[in-house]
């Protein structure tokens, strides 16, 4: 019975020996895990922070031409794409109806002017006339003093000299109607002639026909102070282009005037061209509905010539490599700094507490249990894990602007100090204070190992 129990014993032994044996090989127990992580140093760079915006190209002057008056297009001397010159004729309205209107405010005017030399006559006679009467009544007046005509011949004297006396003041003010009627005929011919001169649409300023929307034969409508009227094409620019971008409302509180742009081309994909913000809207453009509402602000980026001058080498005059209504996408950099410590973005990350943990401690998971209905706000701070003896050694940082790669480092690294900066789950997740580590290189991290 005893040596049953010892046999049961020793195997007992050796299979508990063999089980610790297999488990310290796979390293279950005995040793603690070791984690491959990549390593760099903190470096001084030079960071430039940037917003990133898609809009269109524009020319920076772009001029709608729209006729003054209305009528059939009888001449067009432009096409699309034509060099033009400002006082240049690019179409012509049929002026016969304005041409007919303009002789009929001549006619009307010479007629005026005849009606005036017609009432200066009136004016000229009646003024004979008064200076006779007046010579008559005051002649009569002593007469009549003197009891030499009677009461009644006198009476008829002083009433004829009251008529003529009025009949010369109706003759000056038919004469200031008739001036006046003439000034009014003037204004009426200025304005048929201006019209006719309206008839034929010149260039605005010298550019390029960037659009036409007509053709001969068309009626257009003219402009006027309820509409803009009929838009015969658009005259551009084309040396001076703009890219009109929209900037989220987040981002565009560190966008200003005059702050450098990258803007890449998606009809040239190997250039890249520099522009500098000209204008930025005050007031923001909101799109979707109030639920999932997008507020963006317009903003105005000019090109610069003088990055693209290897494109328009040895072309005519005039001509410019975009044109309008081109995609682009733009890197506004906001701010820019040099030589500071700076770090992987990856090697960043936040946490709770400085073991790494991710939960509340026992003080908050007591307080939400007593208080369901109150918030818990948790102090999330920045942290990342430096090497040191093949440690992981959690560091509280704080940082500053960053760009696509590298973050500004404010506080708590010096350069040349080496931190961990990837594999990204582990320095995000499962990394904790004094961890067990392994430097390795970036690609052994993603070798593949045999099982």
């Amino acid at each position: 019975m005893k040596k049953k129990w010892l046999i049961i014993l020793i195997v007992t032994v050796v299979v508990a020996l063999i089980v610790l044996v297999v488990l310290k090989k796979q390293g279950a127990i005995g040793e603690e895990k070791t984690t491959k992580v990549s390593v760099e140093e903190v470096q001084l760079r030079t960071i430039i922070e940037t917003v990133t915006a898609n809009g269109k190209i524009q020319p920076e002057k772009d001029i709608k031409v729209s006729p003054f008056i209305s009528g059939e297009i009888v001449e067009l001397t432009v096409k699309e794409g034509d060099q033009v010159k400002q006082g240049q004729l690019l179409a012509k309205i049929d002026p016969e109806q304005y041409q007919s209107a303009y002789d009929r405010s001549e006619a009307s005017l010479n007629s005026q002017k005849a009606s005036v030399a017609n009432a200066k006559a009136g004016v000229a006679q009646a003024n004979a006339e008064f200076i006779q009467s007046q010579l008559d009544y005051d002649r009569n007046e002593k007469l009549w003093k003197n009891q030499v005509i009677s009461d009644a011949d006198f009476e008829k004297i002083k009433a004829n000299y009251t008529v003529s006396e009025s009949r010369l003041t109706a003759s000056k003010q038919s004469l200031k109607s008739a001036e006046y009627q003439v000034k009014s005929s003037q204004a009426s011919l200025r304005e048929a002639k201006e019209n006719l001169t309206r008839t034929a649409v010149f260039a605005p300023q010298d550019g390029t026909v960037s659009l036409l929307k007509v053709e001969k034969g068309e009626r257009v409508q003219g402009a006027s102070q309820f509409s803009a009227g009929t838009e015969l094409m658009r005259i551009a620019n084309l040396n001076n282009m703009e890219v009109h971008v929209e900037v989220n409302e987040n981002d565009i509180v560190r966008v200003s005037i005059n702050d450098t742009c990258i803007i890449e081309v998606d009809a040239y994909l190997k250039e890249k061209f520099k522009g500098i913000i000209t204008e930025i809207a005050t007031s923001a453009n909101t799109q979707g509905t109030s639920a999932d509402q997008v507020t963006n602000f317009d903003v105005k980026i000019l090109m610069l010539s003088s990055s693209y001058s290897n494109l328009v080498e040895g072309k005519p005059e005039g001509y410019s490599p975009f044109r309008p209504g081109m995609s682009a996408s733009v890197d506004i950099q906001t701010e820019v700094k040099r030589d500071i410590p700076c770090i992987a973005i990856s090697a960043v990350t936040t946490r709770n507490d400085t073991t790494g943990r991710r939960q509340n401690s026992y003080e908050k998971r007591k307080k939400a249990k007593e208080n369901p209905t109150e918030k818990i706000e948790e102090e999330r701070k920045e942290y990342v894990f430096l090497f040191e003896h093949n440690q992981a050694v959690m560091r509280e940082v704080k940082t500053g602007i960053q760009d696509n790669k590298y973050i500004e480092i404010l506080e708590g690294l010096a350069e040349g100090d080496e931190v961990i900066i990837g594999p990204y789950s582990a320095v995000s997740k499962t990394l904790k204070n004094r961890d067990k580590v392994e430097k390795s290189s970036k690609n052994e991290l993603f070798e593949k190992t045999d099982d």
